[in-house]
């Protein structure tokens, strides 16, 4: 199987478990979305509702691939889902800290591109 394949079953993975944790909530009226288009290479998760009279519409999660890397677009979560694919393997020099400027991520120890 190819990188990208393997690649895109563990986004669906990872993405999908935070899903669950984020369903799990006693928010009931704000409802964990998880989009995912293959096609395009895009995996977002929202979280979506009311809070009181507030409507709540929040990225949490904001993935992507591109040439062969997992380019994290947007990341809302405490420890960062970096940590979740360095654990399951995934090197560093394929995954893209894109929320940080491209003449900043230099400085992380994550690809630059």
């Amino acid at each position: 199987m190819d990188k990208s394949n393997v690649y895109r079953e563990l986004i669906h993975r990872v993405l999908t478990e935070y899903r669950d944790l984020e369903s799990s909530s006693d928010e009931s009226d704000i409802e964990a979305v998880l989009l995912m288009d293959d096609e395009q290479g895009h995996y977002i998760l929202l979280r979506s509702g009311w809070e009181d009279t507030d409507r709540i519409q929040r990225m949490v999660i904001h993935v992507r691939l591109k040439n062969n890397k997992i380019w994290i677009e947007e990341d809302g979560t405490e420890e960062g889902v970096s940590t979740d694919f360095l654990q399951a393997g995934v090197p560093r020099e394929d995954i893209v800290l894109a929320f940080h400027p491209r003449h900043l991520r230099q400085y992380t120890e994550f690809a630059i591109a």
